[in-house]
């Protein structure tokens, strides 16, 4: 296998050299070609003809297995004696596996000890070797690589490499051989493996076609990469799109990414839980966050641009999802769709004000209405509703209000009311407290909330918590302390020694109009 550096200029490969590896890649003695799908509902709702890739049907459920063989492939009869290794949360994991077991090449998988049973047992049930290390990529790519230097393993990266990139931009070809009247194309970064393969094959094939990168808000080092002119490391990036949380853009990616992507968008997690639901409405498939993400960017970017009757096609990259995951996607899809508002309003404490607050709502439907007594003049309500004409009927909503006399703030784009305080309407302290609020994040596994508060210590008075475990690979505590003003330097700098995400979230308007003394 020629060694190739993809960080160095010394062997740097034309646009022309990566069409010639990408059409001699034989990833379909192990892969599939996948359907190009027509989204008939949601082509009809946007006033576009979108359709949609389908590597989830990928015998791994995921468009790694391609990249992953390809350089497998690739190895020579030493590397595949010694075996090959990789770090990574799931979905090349499995692809390595597969191709391993293909291949007969022992395989060793460093994989963080939060990733869900569900991705440790498919990796195993391949034949692989699963080692759990560390609480995240970061740390499971450091064991990786020591290992390798241990044993004379091959390290095979999750992106960065040409003959990776070569892999994933097989999926090209197929696009432009299921439809060749395709205008735009919408690829999922992470790494940046698929996004450089797939633009870098359809420019050379069809350079009018607009490939057009897209990233979730919390975890865009592609953007980040694009505004300094060189790849950065990100110092956190998001845990609900788990398959592109990469803090910093492979250097080839970027080269060709720069070179070949025509733009990047970056879409909230309410988008793309929407762009789930948008899936399963009209294919019946579950799509995992990051398998979801270019749809999401395709209806945003059809919106921004007012795209009319285009051919425009997304990757669903994966469907490895953690099933208890749902429970998040479920409560937030409708957010991200613009078919929920969520409005705090003050009402008087008066018999009938109920009744008349539901009169001005009218006849649409509450999702969700939250109230507990508060003193004899006024009452705070949460209340979600139903919307059929999205942010302007919200608008509308907001104006029949407050000309009836009702105070009202508009939360949809609140993360802190959509994540903790929706469940916690009415919790006000019975007497005034120095009270300050926090966010934090930790990963999940077993024991991982008793080890938080272990870390966090008992200096201090905890006054309010709030903690929901989604099913996610990251849990989310909401915490609040009595903190007089003389504590907040070292209480501040206890919180920097922790090594958990968290977020001063005092000034909170969800938290002051609800929970605050």
């Amino acid at each position: 296998m020629a060694e190739v550096n993809p960080v160095s200029d010394q062997y740097l490969l034309s646009g022309a050299d990566y069409l010639r590896n990408i059409l001699r890649a034989p990833v379909y003695e192990v892969a599939q070609v996948t359907p190009l799908q027509n989204l008939a509902r949601l082509s009809a709702r946007i006033g576009n003809h979108v359709q949609l890739k389908r590597e989830d049907r990928q015998p791994v459920h995921s468009f790694k297995l391609r990249g992953a063989y390809n350089m497998m492939t690739q190895l020579t009869e030493h590397q595949r004696q010694a075996g090959v290794i990789a770090a990574s949360a799931g979905n090349h994991a499995q692809g390595l596996a597969l191709s391993s077991q293909k291949l007969e090449v022992s395989a060793t998988i460093v994989m963080p000890r939060t990733t869900p049973d569900i991705k440790v047992d498919a990796v195993r049930g391949f034949g692989a070797n699963v080692v759990l290390h560390g609480n995240n990529f970061d740390e499971a790519k450091i064991h990786a690589e020591m290992l390798a230097q241990q044993h004379g393993y091959t390290f095979i990266p999750p992106f960065d490499h040409p003959a990776i990139i070569a892999g994933q931009g097989t999926i090209g070809i197929e696009l432009v051989q299921q439809n060749g009247h395709l205008e735009y194309v919408f690829v999922p970064v992470g790494g940046g493996g698929l996004a450089a393969g797939v633009s870098v094959l359809l420019k050379q094939l069809l350079p009018e076609i607009k490939v057009i990168g897209v990233e979730a808000e919390d975890s865009a080092c592609l953007k980040a990469a694009f505004d300094a002119g060189q790849p950065v490391t990100l110092d956190q990036v998001g845990m609900f799109a788990d398959g592109v949380a990469v803090k910093r853009i492979g250097s080839e990616t970027f080269r060709l990414c720069e070179q070949y992507l025509d733009d990047v968008i970056t879409v909230s997690s309410d988008e793309i839980c929407a762009a789930v639901k948008d899936i399963f409405e009209d294919t019946r498939a579950i799509a995992e966050p990051s398998g979801a993400l270019s749809l999401a960017g395709l209806k945003k970017y059809a919106e921004q641009q007012q795209l009319q009757q285009c051919h425009l096609a997304a990757i669903l990259s994966g469907a490895n999802l953690n099933f208890h995951g749902l429970r998040y996607v479920s409560e937030r899809c409708e957010l991200g769709e613009k078919r929920e508002g969520l409005l705090a309003v003050t009402i008087p404490e008066r018999p009938g004000a109920f009744l008349d607050f539901c009169h001005l709502i009218g006849g649409r439907a509450v999702t969700e209405f939250n109230y507990r007594y508060n003193d004899d003049k006024l009452a705070n309500v949460f209340v979600g509703v139903r919307l059929l004409q999205g942010q302007q009927e919200l608008e509308h909503i907001i104006a029949d209000l407050r000309q009836g006399g009702y105070p009202v703030m508009d939360l949809s784009d609140d993360e802190m009311a959509k994540v903790h305080v929706r469940y916690m309407i009415g919790g006000r302290p019975p007497k005034p407290l120095q009270e300050r609020l926090y966010s934090f994040e930790f990963p999940e596994y077993p024991g991982a909330l008793t080890k938080f508060l272990s870390t966090l210590g008992d200096q201090w008075n905890i006054s309010l918590f709030n903690y929901r475990n989604h099913g996610a690979d990251y849990g989310r505590v909401l915490c609040g302390f009595e903190l007089a003003e003389h504590d907040l330097l070292s209480f501040t700098t206890h919180l920097r020694k922790l090594g958990y995400h968290w977020h001063d979230e005092t000034d909170s308007a969800a938290y002051k109009f609800f929970l605050a003394q």
